[in-house]
């Protein structure tokens, strides 16, 4: 278990270096840690599963593979390889930190 989790950790490290030069090879990088999470049940940590789209399943980054906003409330994160719009409450994340 604890290996599955540091080697999600380590995938989205890749990714996130990666997601610049080459975007397809960031998303491949968050496919497999969802496999690896799904394979040994373990869950990835809400900061890292808001970077994966609940669509495609492409790894999100804000201003290059996807765009982000706030609206009432909400955080808005709008992936560009499909369109689909991710929705994250901010009012529990303000709780969560009380």
């Amino acid at each position: 278990m604890k290996l599955a989790k540091e080697r999600i950790a380590i995938l989205f490290e890749m990714a996130e270096g990666k997601v610049k030069s080459d975007p397809k090879l960031a998303s491949r990088y968050a496919e497999l840690a969802r496999k690896i999470g799904m394979r040994y049940n373990v869950r990835i940590p809400p900061h890292l599963r808001k970077r994966i789209c609940k669509a495609c399943k492409s790894y999100m980054h804000p201003g290059i593979t996807a765009s982000q906003k706030t609206e009432k409330g909400w955080l808005i994160i709008t992936c560009k390889a499909c369109g689909k719009k991710n929705r994250f409450s901010l009012e529990r994340a303000k709780r969560k930190r009380r």
